[in-house]
Parts: structure tokens; sequence; C-alpha cells
């Protein structure tokens, strides 16, 4: 048996029956992803969270994935200068959901993994078998320097090499030693372990090829962004034979999207005018640009126009922009190009999320790349039985 049919057995969300996985994208930070000035009512805190997390599990979503951040970009947003912290957000969000997958996202330099390793099992108690990890390695140098961490690309990924394994043994055994280059640990210890079987879900986003290597060796789902339908079919296909020929292991991949979804087309595209190219922070976005190196000078006009637009519109995800089924549309061609799922993002997420379920769910089940949603089939359903009750009633009177 692989290792994704034992995670497929013991019931968990991220390898269930959906050809297309759904989950939600930095909803602990402020502007979640949209480097814009745009009025919204979304807020980052734990009220706002809890509501986002109820919609999700109502409507069958699978997981929520949130931002590592420890300092903001600053600009007129500072965006994603306020942030909860994701450990503890992870466990206060376990302790009020009960079936929505949770990750916990980790700069790898700044938590120990003796540490690191304690906190997920205590939220796999909280959550009853629902927390992930999702490693990262840290590329905003200000945020790292702040813990007087400074490393090279290839000591990082060198590093956290390290770090998951010693991780995966405190999970796993009892009463080793650890000496490497990193770490130097003596009778390891740990109780409680992790309750999941096999492990919690692990998650990375390396672009690099060191990256890449990473998260083909340890993880079960890469995660990238789409550059186009046909690229993201050659991402995964490449995933997967990296992940098998060198590692003899499966792996699977998720990308990010963001969402504009309005009765009409017209509306969709006003709004995306609106927030974006009349309210994007222009500052942030600049600082972002030379954050990832792009060369904007070498580049023709319409690229950089496209590249800093989905980055203002939602840190460079998939653009699903336009009617119920245009995004539906645009959602089953994602599914098609063999990636698990997405992750989604709203500019208000407590306005725009309940259209969104209610006109766009229900056509991806009808293209099949999601199953009905039996709680919502439940209720639909409890509801004609009350209207025919009802109904009865005012007959018989």
């Amino acid at each position: 048996m692989s290792r994704f049919d034992v995670f497929r057995e013991a019931g968990n969300p991220m390898f269930n029956d959906n050809q297309l996985k759904l989950g939600i994208f930095g909803p602990n930070v402020n502007n979640s992803c949209s480097m814009t000035l745009a009025e919204t009512s979304f807020k980052p805190d734990f009220k706002t969270n809890v509501k986002i997390a109820h919609m999700m599990e109502d409507a069958g979503y699978e997981c929520i994935v949130p931002v590592a951040r420890w300092r903001g970009f600053g600009g007129p947003s500072n965006f994603n200068g306020r942030c909860m912290e994701t450990y503890t957000w992870a466990s206060a969000m376990a302790a009020v959901t009960k079936k929505i997958y949770l990750f916990c996202t980790s700069h790898v330099p700044t938590v120990h993994p003796i540490v690191a390793a304690k906190m997920i099992s205590t939220i796999d108690d909280v959550s009853k078998g629902r927390i992930g990890l999702n490693m990262v390695c840290g590329w905003f140098q200000k945020e790292l320097e702040m813990f007087g961490k400074k490393m090279e690309h290839a000591q990082g990924y060198r590093y956290a090499t390290e770090w998951i394994e010693v991780v995966q043994r405190m999970w796993s055994e009892q009463y080793f030693d650890h000496k490497g280059e990193f770490f130097e640990i003596q009778d390891a210890w740990q109780e409680p372990k992790p309750s999941q079987s096999p492990r919690p879900v692990l998650i990375n986003a390396g672009s690099s090829a060191p990256g890449m290597h990473f998260a083909a060796k340890y993880t079960d789902f890469h995660f990238s962004f789409l550059e186009s339908i046909e690229q993201g079919k050659e991402w995964t296909n490449h995933m997967k034979r990296l992940a098998w020929e060198e590692y003899n292991r499966e792996i699977n991949t998720f990308t990010t999207s963001f969402v504009v979804c309005r009765p009409t087309e017209k509306e969709a595209w006003e709004y995306y005018n609106y927030y974006v190219r009349e309210r994007g922070d222009d500052e942030v976005t600049d600082m972002i640009c030379r954050l990832f190196n792009v060369d904007t000078a070498s580049q023709s006009k319409e690229f950089n126009k496209k590249f800093r637009e989905n980055f203002i519109a939602g840190w460079g995800g998939w653009a699903l922009v336009g009617t119920p089924e245009q995004v539906a549309e645009k959602l089953v061609k994602v599914s098609e190009t063999g990636v698990s799922g997405t992750l989604v993002s709203f500019v208000d997420y407590l306005e725009e999320m309940p259209y969104f379920n209610e006109r766009v769910l229900p056509l991806l089940e009808q293209a099949g790349v999601r199953k009905p949603n039996k709680e919502s089939a439940a209720a639909e359903a409890g509801m004609v039985e009350a209207e025919r009750a009802a109904a009865e009633v005012a007959a018989a009177k």
C-alpha cells in the first residue's frame, strides 16, 4: 500500500475523491493575497478567520494554508504586515473547526525542529488529526535578519533537509541521537506523537532546482504558480517523474488562484480594474518585483503589465475573473492539467465567498471535478422536507 493510499484510507481530506480540491490562502494576514488599497471588510483576526473556516466547512472545501510573515513589506498598505503567527493560529482554528485540514506554515530557520515537532503533535491532538506542515526556507531577508539568520540559497535547503529529518524522527522514533551540519541532539524523546497515519501532510513551494528536489524527496504536495494550462501539465508531470525516478515516491501538485466572480463579466472586470489598476499598491509591488529580481527593463510592456497586475491581484495566482460559469470553466481547465487543487483568495472573503460557494461550486459538481457536498445536499433536502411539512399543515387548516 502506498503512502497516499494510507492517507486516503485514514480519511484525510487532502486525498479525497475530489479531482479538484479547494482551499483558502492567507486569511491570517492583512490584505490576504491582494496588494491593494481598495476598501474591504476583511480583517486578519480570529473572529473573521472562524467565519471563513465555517463557510468553507459548510461548502466542503479541503484546506486552509496561512502565510507566515514576521514583518510587512512596507508601502501604503504595509502588505502582510499584520499577521497571526501560524502555529498558534492553527491550534486555535483546530479547536473551532471539525473537518477542514489546517496547515501550519513554518520558516524552518526560525524554529528548532524539536520545538516544531512538538507543536505540530500538540495541534494534531487538538484537531484530531487535521494538521499539516508547510515548510518554507524564507526569501525575505529582512525577516530572517530579525532572527540573526542569513543563509545562502543552497545552504537553506541543506538546513531544511536536516530540519525535516529531525522532525520526522521525533514523530516516529524514541531515544535517538543526531549529529549533523546544523543540529546536534542527544537522546531525543517526544510524547505525544501525531495520531495521523502515516504522518501529518507535508508541503513546500520551492521553485529552484534544490527546492524542487527537496519537495520531491520529502513532501506530499508541491505548490507553485500556473503560468499557462500547458505549463501546469508540464510542471505536474515533471514533479511526479522527479519524485518517482529520483526518490521512488509519489507527489501531487497544488496551485493558487485569485477570484473575482460577479453576475456579469462586465461587473467582474470593472471590480478587477478598480482594485488592481486604480487602487493597487504600486510601491509594494515595485518592492516585491525587486525582491524576486524581476528585470522589468528587459521585458516587454505587456509582460510587465501582466506580471505586476497578477501580483497586485493575488500574489501572482491564476486569474479566475468572470461570471460563475466562466470561473467554473477556468477551474475545470486547471483540473485538467493534473494539478490536485488550488488555494483561492478574495479581496473581501465575507462579501465574495458566499456568492462563489453558492454559484460556482455546484457548476464544478456538474462538471464532475468535485463530488456533491453531502452537508449541503442534506441541508437542502431538510429544507425541502420542512417546506413540504409546512405546506401539509397549511392545507390541513
